[in-house]
C-alpha cells in the first residue's frame, strides 16, 4: 500500500496551529538526539516568527517526573516534538486536571489514549520510522504555523527537517522515501537542499581521503578497511593528486572525474575481495548538502550534520545543539565539534569493549551488559555499530544494557529491515517486556529503547524473546 501523502497531515497541523496562535504562552519540550534537537529548532524558528513566546527544554525520557515538570511550570500550553505520542496515556491526566494544554508533534506510536491536539504520521497512514521522522512532523506543523498573508515562508527548515530524518536513519541507498520526498523538494525550491548521487561514506567533507576509507563501515573492504596501510596503498595506486600543499585532499575536493576514478577502483576492489553484492551497493547512493552551509564543514553534508548534533545532547548539552540548528557558527559550533570529538573516542571505546567482550547469543536475541563501560546515551548507537562483527550476528535483534543510575538500568534495541518485513516490531517488544519487570519503553519498529528497574535485565531478556519469537512466527 502506498503511503499518504504528507498533505494527509495537513488538517491536524492547522489545528494544532491555531491552538499555539491563542497560547498565551508556550513550553518546547524535545527529545535530545539529532531528531529531536532539529524538531526543537524548527518549532524554536516557526514559533519565533510567528511571534509567539515560548521557553524550550529538553528531556531524555518523557518519564512521569518530566511531566510533573512541566505541570510545575507557569506555562499553559506544552508543546512536545519528538516524543509525546507514546506517553499519551501519562499526558491525558495532566490535561483532564488542567495543568496543561499538550499538542504533541511526534512520529512514535501512540499510547492508548487521546488528546485534540496530536500531529503523527502514523494516523494518517504515514510510516513514522520511515516515512516522516520527528523533525519532519514538527516542519509540517512549522508550514501551518507561517502567518497569513506575511512574508514568512518555512521551507527554509527543510534543511533541519532533513538532517533530523537522516539522522533518524531513514534514509537509505535511494535516499529519503515517502513523506519525507515531499519535505526534501520543498527545500530544493526553497534553495537549501541540493541531492545528489554520490559515495555514500561518512566524512566527504571533513575526513582526508585515506581516513575516508579507513574508517568506512558501510562495505568492509579488506585490505582497505580498518587498515590505515592499505587505504593509503590503494590511493597511491590511483592516476589523481592526492595532497594539496603537503595536506592529504578530501572527498570534496576532488573533481567529478577524480571522484569517478576512486569510485569505480573502490567497486572494483569490493568485487574482488568478495564483499556481498548488496553491501557494495551500498557504497553510492543519494546524498543531501546544506547549501547555506560553508564548504568542507561538518554543517554541509547531512549525515555529518546529524553526527554533530547527536554529540551533545548526549553529554548533557542540548543548549549547544540547538544553538548550531539555529545559527550559532561560533562558539556554539566549536563546542560541538569539541563534544564531537569526546562522542567518536567514546563509540570507539564502547565498540572495543563489545567486540573483545562479545555478545550472549539466545534463541531469539542477542545481548550484552555494558553496566557502567557505555555511556547510557550511547549505548544504543554502539549496539548498532556491533552488528556483523566478531560474532554479533545480523539475523538476531540485539538488545544492550547500561546503567542509568544505581536503580536504573537503559535498555536499547536495534534490528535490521530484513526482521522487520519477517514481523519484528521494537517498540511493542520493549514495551511490553519492560511493563512486565516493572519499567516501561517504546520506539520504533527497527530501533527502540526502555528504562527497567536494576537486576531485571534476565527476566527482561526472556520476555523479550519470547515476544520476538511470537512476532516472528506469526509473519512466518
Amino acid at each position: 500500500m502506498a503511503s499518504a501523502p504528507i498533505s494527509a497531515l495537513a488538517d491536524r497541523a492547522a489545528a494544532c496551529a491555531d491552538r499555539l496562535r491563542d497560547a498565551e504562552s508556550v513550553l518546547l519540550l524535545s527529545h535530545i538526539d539529532a531528531d529531536g534537537l532539529t524538531s526543537a529548532a524548527i518549532a524554536a524558528s516557526a514559533l519565533e516568527r510567528a511571534e509567539i513566546a515560548f521557553e524550550a527544554g529538553f528531556e531524555k525520557q518523557l518519564d512521569a517526573a518530566a511531566l510533573d515538570r512541566a505541570a510545575e511550570t507557569d506555562h499553559e500550553t506544552v508543546l512536545f516534538t519528538d516524543f509525546g505520542s507514546g506517553q499519551l496515556d501519562q499526558i491525558a491526566p495532566h490535561e483532564a486536571a488542567g495543568d496543561f494544554t499538550p499538542i504533541i508533534a511526534d512520529h512514535h506510536q501512540p499510547a492508548d489514549a487521546e488528546t485534540a491536539y496530536h500531529l503523527n504520521p502514523l494516523l494518517v497512514g504515514i510510516d513514522g520510522a520511515s516515512e516522516l521522522s520527528g523533525a519532519g512532523t514538527t516542519y509540517v506543523l512549522a508550514r501551518a504555523l507561517e502567518p497569513a498573508g506575511s512574508d514568512v515562508d518555512n521551507r527554509d527548515l527543510a534543511a533541519l527537517a532533513v538532517v533530523g530524518a537522516v539522522g533518524d536513519m531513514q534514509s537509505g541507498t535511494d535516499g529519503l522515501t515517502g513523506a519525507n520526498e515531499s519535505i526534501v523538494t520543498e527545500g530544493v525550491e526553497a534553495g537549501v537542499i541540493t541531492v545528489s548521487t554520490d559515495l555514500t561514506l561518512y566524512g566527504k567533507q571533513t575526513r582526508p581521503l585515506p581516513k575516508l576509507l579507513e574508517y568506512a563501515s558501510e562495505a568492509r573492504i579488506p585490505g582497505i578497511s580498518n587498515d590505515q596501510h592499505g587505504s593509503v596503498e590503494f590511493l597511491s595506486g590511483l592516476d589523481i593528486p592526492l595532497k594539496s600543499d603537503g595536506e592529504w585532499r578530501r572527498w570534496v575536493d576532488l573533481s567529478d572525474d577524480e571522484r569517478r576514478t576512486v569510485v569505480n577502483a573502490l567497486l572494483r576492489r569490493a568485487v574482488a575481495s568478495g564483499v556481498p553484492a548488496d553491501r557494495i551497493d551500498d557504497l553510492v547512493g543519494t546524498t543531501y548538502q546544506l547549501t547555506r552551509e560553508e564548504h568542507g564543514t561538518e554543517l554541509r553534508d547531512v549525515s555529518e550534520f546529524s553526527t554533530l548534533l547527536n554529540a551533545t545532547a548526549r553529554y548533557e548539552r542540548a543548549d549547544v545543539g540547538l544553538g548550531v540548528c539555529l545559527g550559532d557558527r561560533e562558539d556554539g559550533l566549536m563546542e560541538a565539534r569539541q563534544l564531537l570529538r569526546n562522542h567518536r573516542r567514546n563509540l570507539s571505546e564502547g565498540l572495543q569493549w563489545v567486540t573483545s567482550e562479545g555478545v550472549t547469543i539466545e534463541d531469539n536475541v542477542q545481548w550484552f551488559d555494558a553496566g557502567t563501560r557505555i555511556r547510557e546515551t550511547i549505548v544504543g548507537i554502539v549496539a548498532g555499530m556491533a552488528v556483523g562483527a566478531n560474532g554479533v550476528r545480523h539475523d538476531l535483534p540485539i538488545i544492550a544494557f547500561a546503567e542509568k543510575s544505581p536503580d536504573e538500568i537503559k535498555v536499547s534495541a536495534r534490528g535490521s529491515g530484513f526482521l522487520v518485513g519477517r514481523g519484528l516490531d521494537l517498540s511493542v517488544v520493549m514495551r511490553e517486556a519492560a511493563r512486565a519487570v516493572g519499567g516501561d519503553g517504546g520506539g520504533h519498529t527497527i530501533a527502540a529503547g526502555a528504562t527497567i528497574p536494576s537486576g531485571t535485565q534476565r527476566s527482561f531478556v526472556d520476555e523479550a524473546g519470547r515476544i520476538v519469537n511470537e512476532q516472528l512466527s506469526k509473519r512466518s
